[in-house]
């Protein structure tokens, strides 16, 4: 443990923990005890304070224990005769500076002064205050928030979450970071400052969209507001975990095998970020700095190294880009990020973390739907000998022709065939479209079948982006995604308005189709259901079984996509389920289920009810968006959304 680091972690947790004391001391003084404090839209109170400390925290004289027990933490600075271990002392400094910022920033939210104000940003998705209309940070994630990257979590799509502290070089080399993060799906924390100026700054001058709908998000232009990303890694170990307040040990140990996370430390660090560190490390998260710093390369508290030095003018690369995308590859290795990025011929970014973004009608150069026009999409299946692998068409004019924010109709026609593609998997893969479309940067999707809407942006336009590109990322990502079941993909983009009616109409004969077979799906039609356990990468004992009936806790998974995903990858997530006997087929106790269930919840069920909300009811984690109950007095149930939080008649 390097002895420099031990001093300024140290040196920077007394001063904070001296800091907050203080204020909370002022503050108490001034506001009285019974002030309230909470941070919005969550149920987990201080999420720090609360997974480590098990302490519920509601008001100014809620904080009083807990910046005793940060001063219980520190430790004097070491000697600079005495050689000894720092790492024990330095890793409770780093604790004493999260319990110490938290407390900082739930003050502020008492006295009214967070989420920061900053005048003309408007957020791609974000916590809704009143009185800030203006322009805000984010603030803390809230529940509703966490909830939304659930599945992106679990299934691969969010790799893992980046916390940047402080400011780039220059403000292109904070865009080229912050894009090869995107480009990687690797969600984006912002907060902190060197000398004054924050990454925060530097992007909204360059005009990047941040929110938690772009994987950007602002917490603050200050260290302290580093708290924020460590109160998501605790909720995400009390979310999906399972994990109980006051399991400390159990919280920390679970972020460092589950959550992925890592810090770029950018510009200079001074003692309070050295010791924000520090409380990283705690979790297993490693920090990654463009400048010289001292090194900890032996693993231990962290899976690889915990502190790495890559100065921004050392890394050999001739442009910005290059430097931003080593150093996002270093983070990675570092951190053992599991990446998988598909090429996609395209020339905007192109990724995941961009399927939030927005197109605003004053940004936009062309639309296909909506209020003017007509678009559809429509995969469908067809003979080997009936598709030329890779070809891409485009019928009839293009988007030249149409004035700057006008309209036109487009249909999207994709003919797949594959030896074990079936025609149950079609709507599968169309569904796909409107994800693979919006990964594109400057590309907005909305809706499917005969009501999708597309918006392209008059940057992506002036970039190159153009009809044909829908049909490179449709085959790009059908064959990088579903390889297993498709051979092969050709893409017709059609705008000639006579083709685009008759096309319009067979897709339409073809939606019929599929709702009347999906109408006659049921339970008793098939001898199979499937497992989902996605979510055992968060939730090690949670298992779905997912039947034609009954989609997964979810939402995201019906029985046709297990169906599919299981033909994809015979070994993943979801499994078939023989139904076995039925024990019981008004409550849906099968014998296959039970069995199933008891081996892959670890024990931790014996049995399952497919239709009982009240007996034996299916396993849940941190992914479902309503909660059902019952009301004796009305002889029903009351379905409410988790994210209401008024009072509810029961």
């Amino acid at each position: 443990m390097s002895r420099y680091i031990a001093t300024r972690a140290i040196r920077g947790a007394n001063g904070l923990v001296a800091e907050a004391d203080a204020l909370l001391q002022e503050v108490i003084a001034e506001k009285g005890a019974d002030t309230p404090v909470a941070f919005p839209n969550t149920a987990y109170y201080l999420p720090v304070t609360l997974g480590m400390l098990g302490h519920e925290v509601t008001n100014l004289s809620d904080l009083v224990p807990v910046v005793d027990h940060a001063k219980k933490l520190l430790h004097p600075l070491p000697d600079e005769s005495l050689w000894t271990p720092y790492l024990g002392e330095t890793l409770d400094a780093g604790m004493a500076t999260l319990l110490a910022a938290e407390v900082i920033e739930g003050i502020r939210f008492a006295l009214g002064e967070q989420p920061e104000p900053y005048p003309g940003l408007q957020l791609a998705g974000a916590t809704q205050y009143s009185g800030l209309e203006d322009g805000h940070l984010n603030g803390p994630i809230d529940d509703i928030q966490l909830r939304s990257w659930g599945i992106q979590l679990v299934d691969g799509r969010m790799p893992g979450f980046a916390a940047i502290v402080g400011a780039a070089r220059t403000n292109e080399a904070a865009v080229s970071i912050v894009r090869e993060l995107q480009r990687r799906n690797i969600l984006t924390f912002l907060c902190g400052n060197v000398n004054g100026r924050s990454i925060i700054d530097q992007l909204h001058e360059e005009g990047v969209e941040m929110g938690y709908d772009t994987y950007i998000v602002p917490f603050g232009r200050d260290t302290i507001s580093a708290i924020y990303p460590m109160g998501f890694a605790t909720r995400s170990a009390l979310t999906f975990g399972g994990l109980k307040p006051g399991q400390w040990r159990d919280i920390l140990l679970y972020n460092k095998f589950r959550v992925f996370a890592f810090v770029l430390a950018l510009g200079e660090v001074d003692d309070l970020k050295y010791a924000a560190a520090a409380g990283a490390i705690s979790y297993g998260f490693p920090t990654i700095a463009d400048t010289v710093i001292p090194e900890i390369l032996p693993t231990g508290v962290t899976r690889y190294e915990h502190v790495i030095s890559m100065p921004w003018n050392e890394i050999d690369a001739e442009t910005e880009e290059e430097r931003a995308a080593k150093l996002v590859q270093r983070a990675i290795e570092v951190r053992g990020v599991k990446v998988k990025i598909t090429e996609v011929p395209v020339p905007v970014p192109y990724g995941s973390a961009f399927e939030g973004e927005v197109v605003r009608r004053a940004d936009m150069r062309i639309e296909f739907g909506g209020k003017y026009s007509r678009a559809f999409e429509y995969l469908r299946m067809v003979p080997m000998d009936q598709v030329e692998d890779g070809k891409i068409e485009v019928i009839g004019p293009g988007i030249d022709g149409v004035e700057v924010g006008g309209a036109m109709d487009m249909g999207i026609l994709v003919e797949v065939a594959g030896r074990k593609m079936q025609e149950d998997f079609e709507p599968v893969l169309e569904r796909q479209i409107h994800y693979f479309v919006n990964g594109a940067s400057g590309v907005q999707h909305i809706g499917q079948r005969d009501i999708a809407w597309i918006r392209i942006s008059k940057t992506a336009a002036e970039k190159g982006f153009n009809l044909k590109h829908f049909g490179e990322i449709l085959y790009a990502r059908l064959h990088a995604d579903f390889g297993a079941i498709v051979d092969k993909v050709q893409v017709k983009i059609i705008t000639d308005p006579e083709l685009h009616a008759e096309w319009l109409e067979k897709a339409r004969q073809a939606y019929e189709r599929r709702n009347r077979r999906l109408a006659d799906l049921t339970d008793e039609a098939v001898d199979t259901f499937y497992s989902c356990i996605l979510c055992q990468s968060f939730a090690p004992t949670h298992v779905c079984v997912v039947s034609p009936q009954r989609l997964g806790l979810c939402g995201a998974y019906n029985w046709l996509d297990c169906k599919a995903s299981y033909e994809i990858n015979p070994t993943g997530p979801n499994q078939p389920i023989p139904k076995g006997q039925c024990l019981d087929p008004e409550k849906g106790y099968f014998t296959g289920v039970n069995e199933y269930a008891h081996v892959a919840s670890q024990g931790t069920v014996e049995t399952v009810s497919m239709y009982s909300i009240m007996e034996n009811p299916m396993t849940a984690c941190g992914c479902f968006e309503c909660i059902v109950m019952v009301i004796p007095e009305a002889n029903g149930v009351m379905v409410v959304s988790r994210e209401d939080p008024s009072m509810t008649p029961a």
